[in-house]
């Protein structure tokens, strides 16, 4: 896999948005925020 844990998290999302994208599967806004949130600090923070 990836050592980065950001760009995990960043995977996680995209995977995470392509399936709602794609089904019409509501997974709550909070959780899609806090996950590219937490990806895009750990992405600058370069971990």
């Amino acid at each position: 896999m990836t050592k980065n844990i950001g760009m995990l998290l960043l995977a996680i999302y995209l995977i995470l948005v392509g399936i709602t994208t794609l089904f019409h599967i509501g997974i709550g806004g909070i959780v899609m925020g806090v996950v590219a949130l937490i990806a895009g600090i750990l992405i600058l923070i370069g971990k």
